[in-house]
């Protein structure tokens, strides 16, 4: 594990248009485990998501799938069944309900601090079943409840519908949390890949909208640099998630490619003061890398207290992996470290 800063973006590039760098660098190889996991994937048979109409993207096999193979495969359970869950939904920003989920340690006593988790996926596939690991052992290693939301999807719902969804789940969060036994004074926000643009930009809009504010914001490998970077060119053919995926999650969000540069896509160009603490981990296979490395030296640029973490030999959607991938069980214990350190923080009255 290493933490480390790479260049500055080129200048904002057409979303679409990730043109190739005067550098390059030798792409780094998955450790044995995260390996694994990508063998296991496609044994399942899944064709490149690049080449699918969004339907068929949403019926592919999932890392999450993968992990659960190889648990399988070992004789172990898929699940950890110390976190009891209760499915509910919520009103969306259009007025209809979206599902939601909310973790809770067994046997724990509140109130308990509480987390809004936002799944990755593109803003295109994926949701809170395929998401079920991260959020779960949250909870567990938080000691906190984790309420994992869904949000409209692309092409169906464009941007910036996704967004604005989950802002709608997290003031849904502040008024009914204490019923369900949780501490707004110990509120957090975590994503991971597109759900770790919308943590940032929910705090963002928070700020803005002066409500009560998160004490912290974790960022998993986040969407936040729609420009040109090296990861993208280094990183163009990784597995699970390569450069040409981005393309077509962004071709299939988008209204029209000038909305890349919005600022709630495009993070380093949003106004970041007064932001909340903010952790931000990161993949070194993924081109998704860099993005989150110049997030972080545009947050610390705008004064906000800002952590790096980076591991060595994963990819992207590692994280959640932590049955199987020993990296992923350090990456999500490092968060739950940040986030539990934030809440005995937070002030009480």
């Amino acid at each position: 594990m290493k933490t480390r800063h790479l260049l500055g973006s080129a200048a904002l590039a057409a979303v679409f248009a990730f043109a190739p760098l005067s550098y390059a660098a030798t792409p780094a190889k998955p450790d044995a485990d995260m390996q694994a996991v990508l063998d296991k994937l496609a044994s399942l048979g899944g064709k490149p998501i690049e080449t699918l109409t969004p339907e068929e993207a949403r019926d592919q096999p999932t890392p999450a799938e993968a992990v659960a193979a190889i648990l399988k495969d070992q004789g172990k359970p898929a699940m950890d069944d110390s976190v009891e869950t209760d499915d509910t939904t919520y009103t969306a920003a259009d007025g209809n309900t979206q599902n939601a989920r909310i973790y809770k340690p067994k046997g724990a006593e509140g109130p308990l601090p509480v987390i809004l988790y936002i799944h990755g996926g593109g803003w295109v596939i994926a949701d809170i079943d395929v998401y079920d690991s991260s959020p779960r052992a949250l909870a567990k290693m938080a000691n906190a409840i984790v309420v994992s939301v869904e949000y409209r999807k692309a092409p169906e719902a464009k941007f910036p519908a996704a967004h604005d969804d989950v802002l709608a789940a997290y003031q849904w969060i502040v008024k009914d949390a204490p019923s369900w036994g949780g501490d707004l004074k110990k509120l957090a926000i975590v994503g991971e890949s597109a759900g770790g643009n919308m943590a940032i930009d929910t705090a963002i809009a928070v700020r803005d909208k002066k409500w009560p504010v998160p004490v912290h914001v974790v960022a998993v490998y986040p969407v936040a640099d729609t420009g040109d970077t090296e990861a993208k060119v280094t990183y163009a053919a990784a597995k699970p998630l390569n450069t040409p995926m981005l393309d077509w999650f962004f071709k299939n969000t988008l209204a029209s490619p000038d909305q890349g540069k919005d600022p709630r896509l495009n993070l380093v160009a949003a106004d970041l003061k007064g932001l909340p603490p903010t952790t931000i981990i990161l993949a070194e296979i993924d081109p998704l890398h860099d993005d989150g490395a110049h997030l972080a030296d545009k947050l610390k640029t705008a004064g906000v207290t800002t952590d790096l973490k980076e591991y060595e030999g994963v990819t992207h959607e590692f994280f959640g992996m932590g049955a199987v991938v020993a990296d992923a069980a350090a990456a999500e214990t490092y968060a739950a470290d940040k986030l539990k350190a934030a809440f005995a923080a937070a002030p009480q009255n």
